[in-house]
């Protein structure tokens, strides 16, 4: 009876992942599920410009929903837990910090670079002016006593841009990044849970009038800053400390399992062409992939990208992601 329920078992296991595998193919070779709409599953700060799909609706017949799932990191985590039974048909915010995780869990049919850009300290000009402190330079300054509790940086066990900033703190110190947070945590380091209350709450040089006039952000905050100031302004109230930046490069792709893969192709492809990645820059804040994309005037301006970015090899951070995480959370929390 024992070998009868084993073998019982081991019949069921393969018929279930015959009749998955049938499954997949079957949606693949046959028609979408819901050819009147593909579903585009992206972070909350995903705010393309308005209208921009009307074109791809009017040559495929389908329009695009987009689904907000948190940010970064609470995105590329939903899509892992359900792999292969997905909420949406494309991913759009997966990066090079959680890329390994993604495709350990064969989130994505495949992945294709969308944008670029830095995660860098912002600082606010007006706060350093007013109060006499010369803006730092470095990240070692950071753990200095002039500047102490003026940093706010994100979480980065659940944020991107917290993620990607703990890479940058230990590319620039590979053998004594745990030392340099302990100094920045003696030094008054604030942890926040996302970007969006860290810039937008705690910062002071934004909307939110925080007390922490130096943030965690991005290379292309400042132009926003200037976009979308309530009184118009020439010049933006922050800047960026570029030896702090990190690269960011964002993917894109179809998620496995996906109802209607191929609108959700062709969703893609959309996505990756001239026009959409034209209007990334004074949208989305990123810098496209596309070559033949031109930047507006404003991003050229104030947009930074660092010339000598700081960087881990996706290899390096897959091998030693989670042991990371779990010294800093040890640091830290």
């Amino acid at each position: 009876m024992k070998n009868l329920s084993k073998n019982i078992l081991v019949l069921t296991l393969v018929i279930a992942i015959a009749s998955a595998c049938t499954s997949t193919s079957q949606t693949k070779a046959g028609k979408d599920a819901t050819p009147e709409q593909v579903n585009l599953v992206a972070y909350d700060a995903f705010t393309p410009t308005e209208g921009i799909f009307d074109d791809f609706t009017a040559t495929t017949g389908a329009t695009v929903k987009i689904l907000t799932s948190g940010d970064s990191g609470t995105l590329v985590n939903k899509a892992i837990l359900t792999t292969g039974n997905p909420e949406g048909d494309v991913l759009w915010g997966l990066d090079n910090t959680m890329l390994s995780a993604a495709q350990d869990a064969d989130v994505l049919e495949k992945y294709l670079p969308v944008d670029e850009g830095d995660v860098c300290i912002n600082l606010d000009k007006d706060w350093f002016a007013k109060n006499k402190v010369t803006p730092p330079t470095t990240l070692q300054e950071l753990s200095q006593p002039e500047y102490k509790n003026l940093l706010v940086v994100q979480d980065p066990l659940a944020s991107s841009p917290g993620l990607a900033f703990l890479l940058a703190t230990i590319a620039a110190f590979p053998n004594g990044w745990q030392g340099y947070w302990k100094q920045l945590k003696l030094n008054g380091v604030h942890i926040a849970a996302d970007w969006t209350t860290a810039y937008t709450v705690d910062f002071s040089g934004s909307s939110g009038k925080g007390k922490y006039p130096m943030v965690v952000s991005y290379g292309s905050s400042p132009p926003a800053e200037v976009l979308y100031a309530a009184t118009p302004i020439t010049e933006p109230p922050t800047s960026v400390m570029e030896s702090s930046c990190f690269r960011q490069t964002e993917y894109v792709g179809v998620l496995r399992g996906a109802k209607n893969p191929n609108l959700g192709q062709k969703l893609v492809d959309y996505l990756l062409d001239k026009k959409f990645q034209e209007s990334m820059p004074l949208s989305l804040f990123v810098f496209p992939v596309n070559e033949s994309a031109v930047l507006p005037e404003l991003f050229q301006k104030f947009a930074i990208k660092a010339k000598n970015p700081l960087t881990l090899a996706p290899q390096t951070i897959a091998s030693s992601r989670n042991s990371w995480l779990t010294a800093w959370r040890e640091i830290m929390l």
